[in-house]
């Protein structure tokens, strides 16, 4: 989960949305890949944050039972296998375009855990024989990976209410054709400017649904998960444009 603190307790935005969110900025992004392989990227993002654990016990909390925040959570073997098993029923580029993300997270961590380790060189090896078997090149693989790690950072940008205010600006991160991006807000309530503009259209909208929750701890995840089922949806929307 993504959780917000916000004056009337806490704003819940599940993972799955955020990634669709992050689909939805791909979606603008004028293709560069044969159709194919372009509907298969848009599957990775859509789905590269899928499987997550289940809870049991106290998982969806923090020690004093607020909800956790998904970067208050350890690395999960058990939910980074099955984002893996997913992706296979989806062919072998949906799987390496989602064992580089997987990459992406995790390599850092390396060193920490001999099992994390282990599958991480699994990692490795299959993105070296999907590359052989679908004819890419390691380039070709980075350059189409480089747009699902974009998006899905400009999403979390968003969901995590990370744009600076008096409209300064913030890095996202390198794009596809290799050049740096920043986003920024000029006001509170105006369009979010993307410079360089990389998208088809100059002005576009997209959106993410959020559970806002007024009650501030919880005893145990079986009380978190009604009370977000019982929850009011928020729509969070914002307009993106080409600057000016």
């Amino acid at each position: 989960m993504i959780v917000n603190s916000i004056p009337t307790g806490w704003q819940v935005i599940y993972q799955q949305a955020h990634a669709l969110l992050a689909a939805q900025l791909a979606w603008q992004w004028p293709p560069f890949l044969p159709s194919d392989r372009w509907v298969g990227l848009l599957a990775a993002t859509t789905q590269h944050d899928d499987e997550q654990q289940r809870w049991h016990g106290h998982y969806g909390l923090t020690a004093a039972g607020a909800p956790a925040d998904f970067t208050q959570k350890d690395f999960s073997l058990e939910q980074a296998e099955g984002v893996m098993h997913a992706a296979r029923f989806q062919g072998q580029w949906r799987s390496l375009l989602t064992s580089l993300h997987l990459s992406f997270l995790y390599e850092p961590q390396r060193g920490q855990s001999v099992v994390q380790d282990a599958f991480l060189d699994e990692q490795k090896t299959r993105q070296q024989q999907w590359r052989h078997a679908l004819g890419v090149t390691l380039a070709e693989a980075q350059q189409a990976y480089a747009l699902l790690q974009w998006c899905d950072r400009l999403s979390l940008i968003l969901c995590r209410q990370e744009l600076p205010e008096q409209g300064r600006a913030l890095e996202i991160s390198k794009g596809p054709d290799g050049r740096r991006y920043q986003v920024q807000r000029p006001a509170p309530e105006a369009p979010v400017v993307i410079a360089p503009w990389p998208f088809a259209t100059p002005e576009f909208a997209v959106s993410v649904e959020a559970c806002v929750l007024q009650q501030l701890h919880f005893q145990d995840d079986a009380e978190l998960a009604a009370a977000l089922r019982a929850a009011s949806i928020q729509t969070l929307r914002w307009v993106l444009q080409r600057p000016r």
